[in-house]
């Protein structure tokens, strides 16, 4: 078994074999080279290198595609260029045996879920009148849902304790009351910010002080106002898809991966890991996350 050369040396290698062993066009080359990133990003995350990944490793890394929401059909293609990768290591005899003989690739015959693409979610968001009462609010509430991957119950129980604006955060109780630290960009924060002076003129009602987005009888939003404005937008933005908070929650995961994200951020900022209020000072991966969001999430480059 050959010595791996290091990873930039490997990269160009694999390269040269897609395009002139595989033959492949241009536009494969390319998806089978982001295919190969998405693993790399991943391996580097749990210490593992390529020559010392198992089944294991690759079923994991699946499996956390799953939970984030990535279609069956996406995650085919990844599993696709998976094993691309590692037929090459083993032709290479960089590796004697390929862990992903075994990595199954997902049934693609069931319905995919619906996701917003980067220039829908931008009509959307513009379609919103910030002249109307509830418009700023509404713009802040997309931002936000958008931003941050939230779940529509999160979103609705967001207070003002929990914005840690200055840092870059927002702490989000999730799923089995478990606390997490958020990243929120700045597009949002700056949303949040002209949201306020219009919060500051409701009559709060008593026990709702600290909620930050308001209906206008001063109590916080119910699930179903958050489904109707983000259904109201849809339609006046022209998109005839079946369009729910939820799908923000999902646009978010995929245009993040699809953007070079790391996966197992993706899946921490999407409440996979909990995260105690005072480590907002203290967690090690908090810069981490915060560069994934800023470098990677498609509303920061508008």
């Amino acid at each position: 078994m050959k010595i791996n050369p290091d990873m930039s040396t490997l990269e160009k290698e694999y390269h040269t074999y897609l395009q002139l062993e595989k033959s492949l066009s241009a536009n494969s080359v390319e998806a089978y080279m982001d295919d190969l990133n998405k693993l790399l990003n991943y391996l580097r995350s749990v210490g593992k290198k390529p020559e010392e990944t198992g089944l294991e490793d690759l079923q994991e890394m699946i499996a956390g595609l799953r939970e984030i929401g990535i279609s069956p059909r996406s995650q085919a293609r990844i599993v696709s260029g998976i094993k691309s990768f590692h037929r090459f290591l083993c032709l290479e005899h960089y590796m004697q045996k390929d862990p992903s003989e075994l990595l199954e690739t997902p049934k693609t015959g069931l319905k995919l879920p619906e996701f917003l693409s980067v220039d829908e979610i931008n009509r959307i968001i513009g379609s919103i009148d910030r002249s109307l009462p509830e418009g700023q609010r509404n713009c802040a509430i997309l931002e936000t849902l958008y931003s941050c991957g939230l779940r529509v119950s999160e979103l609705i129980h967001l207070r003002f304790s929990d914005l840690y604006l200055d840092e870059g955060f927002i702490k989000v109780e999730g799923k089995g009351r478990k606390q997490r630290l958020v990243p929120i960009s700045p597009v949002a924060i700056r949303e949040i910010k002209l949201y306020l002076p219009d919060r500051n003129q409701i009559t709060v009602k008593k026990g709702f002080e600290d909620s930050l987005f308001l209906s206008r009888r001063g109590t916080s939003l119910s699930r179903i106002m958050v489904f109707h404005i983000v259904k109201v937008h849809t339609e006046l933005a022209d998109i005839h898809k079946t369009v729910s908070p939820h799908t923000f929650r999902h646009s978010f995961a995929t245009h993040l991966l699809e953007g070079g994200a790391n996966l197992r951020a993706i899946q921490q900022m999407l409440g996979h890991e909990k995260i105690a209020t005072t480590e907002i000072y203290t967690h090690l991966d908090r810069d981490f996350l915060r560069s994934e969001i800023l470098e990677h999430h498609p509303r920061n480059k508008c």
